[in-house]
């Protein structure tokens, strides 16, 4: 009985190691992809006037790609400060309700939450939600975590050494990264068709608002499209389920 007990115990826990190593694999391969598009931030922030030292903090400190590369785009495009953060502030809302769903799922010593915190993004989210028991989520949120914000953070600073060193970003086309990587960073969270009309939306509005606004305030007013997108939804079922 002994040695089937310990065949069976050596059967499990070459099974789990296998789910570990996937779960390594797949955190490691989020954390690279996405990773090195920090280099175009640091390009994009370079080129819109901050220093380097201010590109770097911005990795360190605010770490969530979409709200960065908000911020700096608004200053590129002459927005006041109080505008430019306000936009980045409201893109980082959300990572706020993927920490809600985290903190149940990760069920962290409190000691830790608070840097754990700092990870919570997109991709860690995603990564974590998809796992099937608590050792797999909290293992795809560390890897994930910590291998992005290395990367993030050191080709931040290369990008931003690197558009030093070649000067005007806007003569080499460089201008252009940051936005394509915004949009690369955001379409594949447009999963259903109500998430890609507030996004045609945001997108419409933004761009009409931007002759007759002053910098950052057209991305500020394009967070109305959710409510609204939402709002006419919700109108349509009421109408279908009266009828």
């Amino acid at each position: 009985m002994r040695g089937v007990a310990d065949q069976t115990a050596l059967e499990e826990a070459d099974i789990g190691g296998k789910a570990d190593r996937a779960v390594v694999r797949d955190a490691l391969g989020v954390g690279v992809a996405v990773g090195l598009s920090g280099f175009a931030f640091g390009v994009t922030s370079a080129g819109s006037g901050l220093t380097l030292l201010q590109t770097c903090a911005l990795s360190l400190l605010v770490f969530t790609g979409a709200s960065q590369f908000a911020l700096v785009g608004a200053l590129a495009a002459g927005g006041s400060p109080f505008t430019a953060a306000a936009g980045a502030f409201f893109l980082g809302v959300r990572n706020a309700f993927y920490g809600l769903r985290l903190s149940q799922l990760l069920a962290l010593p409190r000691v830790v939450r608070p840097f754990a915190a700092q990870w919570v993004i997109d991709e860690t989210a995603a990564v974590t939600l998809a796992q099937p028991t608590r050792r797999a989520a909290r293992l795809g949120f560390v890897v994930t975590g910590l291998s992005l914000y290395i990367l993030w953070n050191l080709t931040t600073l290369l990008g931003a050494l690197g558009a030093e060193a070649i000067g005007d970003t806007d003569a080499w086309g460089l201008d252009a990264a940051g936005p394509a990587v915004f949009l690369a960073l955001l379409a594949p969270m447009l999963k259903t068709g109500t998430e890609r009309v507030v996004a045609a939306l945001a997108v419409l509005l933004g761009l009409g608002l931007l002759p007759v606004l002053p910098a950052g305030v057209p991305v500020l007013l394009a967070a109305l499209a959710a409510p609204l997108v939402l709002w006419a939804d919700g109108r349509r079922k009421g109408q279908g389920a009266a009828r």
